[in-house]
């Protein structure tokens, strides 16, 4: 006969991870199937088997294998994200709009982040598809069209970014040129003709069409496009900062500045201050993304609005539309100029 010790120390071990469906099922009065096809959401029972088997499972404290379960057939409820970083304050949002949308209907997110390179991004997609997640989201990215229409092949992909269409696959594309004009235009629409731009790394697509966009404004305001106003950063505050720096050190001539995101907008901002510069009063300063920090900076900072979160949201939905077998009605929504502080009628 056990003593009370030795049974409270088999409960312990129980807990601790060691039931097993077939456990359950004894437990339950049922065969393991069933208990896999109730777990799997895929068996068609009485009420009071799955009651049964529910019983058993908070009883032992059974907690089941999602990957046991995909390998089974069924589904793992996770599912993969490939982020670029996942410290940036813009794709911090779209992650917590991805999260927030899976997590009340069971599912697990899986992040990992490609650092805007392609073989890294293909390193996650391994380490992803080893998972066995039932889809994968990637934000922009370098993986080439072909792989990702390839991967659709087996499970359903979502990606932002870009314009695609391919069977198990859908894509979410923000219009950055449009934005890319809008914010131009509120300069010279402030009076403005000497506008610097301080872009993004020319190998991603969407600094490539700020650009576009920032070009486009200038030729139908009849502005001659000067090469020397424009600056490359790198989507982060430092960047923002030493293209100021490099722009007063080589005695450019400039009344306004727009940046390809926030981040660099605030660094502009910054080098700015240094060199005893007021924004708006000697410089207007416009971002792009409107992310939650722009309204405190000092003064608040003019953007474009690009739905970071709810882009996040979309890609989520989107995914469970696939999922489920439906066509994707996802739309993103077009930029939004937000005017604040930063940007000012020049000044004659």
């Amino acid at each position: 006969m056990k003593t009370k010790s030795a049974i409270t120390e088999s409960t312990t071990l129980v807990s601790r991870g060691k039931v097993t469906l077939e456990m359950v099922a004894q437990e339950a009065g049922v065969s393991p199937s069933t208990v896999s096809r109730i777990l799997n959401g895929t068996a068609i029972v009485s009420e009071d088997k799955k009651n049964a088997v529910d019983q058993a499972i908070s009883k032992l404290g059974f907690v089941p294998n999602p990957v046991a379960r995909g390998l089974a057939g069924g589904r793992t409820m996770s599912i993969g994200v490939i982020t670029q970083a996942i410290d940036s304050p813009f794709y911090g949002a779209a992650l917590r709009g991805i999260e927030e949308t899976f997590e009340p209907l069971g599912y697990s997110s899986l992040f990992v982040s490609g650092h805007w390179n392609a073989a890294t991004e293909m390193r996650c997609l391994d380490v992803l598809k080893s998972r066995y997640v039932d889809g994968v989201i990637i934000l922009t990215g370098r993986l080439p069209d072909e792989t990702l229409s390839k991967l659709a092949q087996t499970i359903p992909v979502v990606v932002t970014g870009r314009n695609m269409k391919s069977a198990g696959l859908f894509s979410l594309n923000f219009d950055n040129k449009q934005g890319g004009e809008m914010a131009t235009q509120h300069l010279i629409q402030l009076g403005h003709r000497k506008i610097a731009f301080i872009s993004g790394s020319p190998e991603h697509p969407d600094s490539v069409e700020r650009f576009n966009g920032y070009k486009s404004a200038l030729e139908a305001a009849n502005i001659p496009f000067d090469p020397k106003l424009v600056i490359q950063g790198e989507y982060h505050e430092v960047s923002g900062l030493l293209a100021v720096e490099h722009l007063l050190d080589t005695n450019q001539q400039f009344t306004a500045i727009f940046a390809a995101n926030d981040q660099m907008a605030i660094g502009a901002s910054l080098g700015l201050n240094r060199r005893s510069l007021r924004v708006p009063e000697d410089v207007s300063v416009i971002g792009f993304d409107d992310l939650p920090a722009s309204l405190y900076g000092i003064p608040p900072l003019s953007t474009i609005h690009q739905p970071a979160y709810e882009l996040g949201q979309l890609a989520a939905t989107a995914m469970l539309q696939l999922l489920a077998g439906k066509k994707p009605t996802a739309i993103v929504p077009k930029p939004q100029l937000i005017v604040r502080e930063s940007s000012r009628r020049m000044r004659r």
